[in-house]
């Protein structure tokens, strides 16, 4: 199942993590590819993608429902297409380095299922662990924008 995974060492304490990762709105937007996302519940969201893989480029729905809140370490979700066959699962983890650096790591694993599998797994082999490590720079990089305010 194509995966990717990135971690990240942050100067943040593990508590001003998780108040930015535990809130879905503070991160989805950085998510590459990104069109928007909907809450329905707070364990339940639905989001929405421009697809760029390869010569497949159109919009993915996913149903994204959040299995596991463990403050302030870990948050795990499941997901499922809504207009294409995937599913998969992934995670945000945080552990204290010492009281003011984190490590922040992040996992998504997706398994494309149908017709086109073997073509769009193949694609994502390579897109995942780009796109992963994407959006754990992204992180960082608005919590030192956030940082910088305060």
């Amino acid at each position: 199942m194509p995966s990717g995974m990135h971690q990240v060492e942050l100067e943040f304490p593990i508590d001003e993590i998780w108040n930015f990762v535990k809130d879905m709105d503070n991160w989805a937007p950085l998510v590459p590819n990104y069109i928007h996302h909907q809450k329905i519940t707070d364990h339940q969201s639905t989001w929405e993608f421009k697809s760029d893989i390869g010569i497949l480029k159109k919009k993915i729905s996913l149903m994204i429902d959040i299995k596991e809140w463990l403050e302030p370490t870990r948050i795990s979700f499941e997901l499922i297409g809504k207009s294409e066959k995937y599913g998969g699962t992934g995670y945000f983890e945080a552990k204290a380095i010492n009281l003011n650096r984190t490590k922040l790591t992040g996992f998504l694993e997706v398994n494309a299922i149908g017709k086109m599998a073997n073509t769009v797994n193949s694609k994502l082999e390579t897109a995942l662990p780009k796109a992963v490590e994407e959006m754990a720079i992204a992180i960082s990089a608005k919590l030192g924008e956030l940082k910088s305010i305060k």
